[in-house]
């Protein structure tokens, strides 16, 4: 319990030795604090990850550095996903866009907006179909609000498929490889968001236990998908 004034004694009664005491204590504090600042950042640098989501982006997967080479290019969002189907799990839904917060946590539709319970594409990923990762996150539920957009998320299996339909009416289908569950603090950035050979998808949302104290979910869920190629002529 934190002293009241009435409770802490008056500055003529501390001796000096008790005040070099306070002051000393009060310098290991500080100097604690910056080794944990220190010690955060050097661990973001090192892994290529952001630092952990502030209390207003709580639940945000890390994203990567910046962008990659194939978003970058001249054709990158002239045609970015706008529904999603995801058949095994009864998915059906619209697509927003999400970007970076100013923490560089990645941003996930907003409590009380339209989008809340759609999927949201990452607008620094591939456009569906483009050789490399294309991300769309979403919710697993909220306490408002109960189960979300990816809800069932985990329970997809190798050979699901996901259909990804972009806003020049071409729809991209993909084929589940992998669902895997990873600790928020041990998130394996490159290999979400590096470079792939062919046109991949990323599906990703919260799993794993709740952790009360910070109000989000401990682990995320990623699915890892690749494009089923077109039947030939």
């Amino acid at each position: 319990m934190a002293a009241t004034h009435d409770d802490a004694p008056p500055a003529s009664s501390t001796r000096p030795a008790d005040r070099l005491g306070r002051v000393l204590a009060a310098g290991a504090v500080l100097l604690a604090a910056l080794g944990v600042v220190l010690l955060g950042w050097a661990a973001s640098h090192q892994t290529g990850a952001p630092p952990a989501p502030s209390p207003a982006a709580a639940g945000a997967p890390p994203a990567p550095p910046g962008r990659t080479a194939e978003a970058a290019g001249p054709f990158a969002v002239s045609s970015p996903p706008v529904a999603l189907r995801i058949p095994a799990i009864g998915v059906d839904s619209p697509v927003g866009r999400v970007g970076l917060n100013p923490d560089r946590t990645m941003e996930v539709p907003a409590e009380g907006s339209p989008g809340y319970d759609h999927a949201a594409w990452y607008r620094h990923s591939v456009t569906p179909g483009r050789r490399g990762p294309s991300v769309i996150i979403g919710h697993v539920d909220s306490a408002a609000r109960g189960p979300s957009v990816f809800y069932e998320l985990g329970r997809l299996r190798a050979g699901d498929r996901a259909a990804v339909t972009r806003a020049d009416g071409v729809t991209v289908t993909y084929e589940v490889v992998e669902v895997s569950v990873f600790a928020k603090d041990a998130f394996p950035t490159d290999r979400v968001y590096g470079p792939t050979p062919g046109a991949e998808l990323r599906l990703i949302t919260c799993g794993g236990g709740f952790d009360r104290s910070a109000g989000s979910y401990r682990d995320n869920t990623v699915v890892f998908a690749r494009e089923v190629a077109a039947p030939g002529p």
